[in-house]
């Protein structure tokens, strides 16, 4: 099981007012499979940009797409960059690799929309193992959820200065991603206001 498949399953446990949205979890999804990329060696940081290293199958197909897309000529990508391409198609890949797994069960007639209550867990070993992960606190996953709204008490001392980045270069995006939000609602706001003749 991959750290973003786990990183799903448990958002898919908790009510929608205890995370942020779907935005935030596509781009902690990136960074967890970041992370795990980081761990099998397919991928290395030097700075800010990611070095592929060679390609291998983890067979796990979403994060093995993740390896495939990344940027294999110089300059690299940087890992903010990749975060956000990578995180435009994330949560309906999840979705749709979690419904074809058998562990999440669409309800007739409703589009599975991970976060909304129209998807519905399977009592599965996948979601088991996921929450025995979380329970452990393991820094990792820990650290994904904190940036999704989940405060922690996780001891990240253990992570290495790689894993360190990517989970900082997440917060980061979920922060600038907040802030883009608050704009646009500030501008709607005086838009309307302006309408209206205030």
């Amino acid at each position: 099981m991959t750290t973003a498949r786990d990183l799903v399953l448990i958002a898919l446990t908790m009510s929608p007012g205890e995370l942020t949205g779907q935005g935030e979890l596509s781009l902690a999804l990136a960074g967890a499979e970041a992370i795990d990329l980081l761990h099998n060696g397919a991928l290395r940081l030097d700075r800010d940009r990611l070095v592929p290293g060679p390609q291998t199958l983890s067979g796990d197909l979403l994060l093995d797409q993740a390896g495939a897309s990344l940027v294999r000529q110089e300059p690299y990508e940087t890992l903010d960059d990749w975060l956000w391409r990578r995180a435009e198609t994330l949560v309906p890949a999840y979705a749709d690799a979690l419904e074809r797994a058998g562990q999440v069960i669409r309800p007739h007639g409703h589009g599975l929309r991970l976060l909304s209550g129209k998807a519905v867990l399977t009592d599965s070993q996948k979601r088991r193992e996921a929450e025995e992960r979380r329970a452990s606190g393991e820094p990792v996953l820990a650290a994904l959820l904190a940036a999704l709204g989940q405060p922690s008490e996780a001891d990240d001392s253990l992570l290495d200065d790689a894993v360190t980045t990517v989970l900082a270069a997440v917060g980061d995006a979920v922060m600038q991603l907040e802030t883009v939000r608050l704009r646009r609602d500030i501008e709607n706001a005086a838009f309307d206001n302006v309408w209206r003749g205030w």
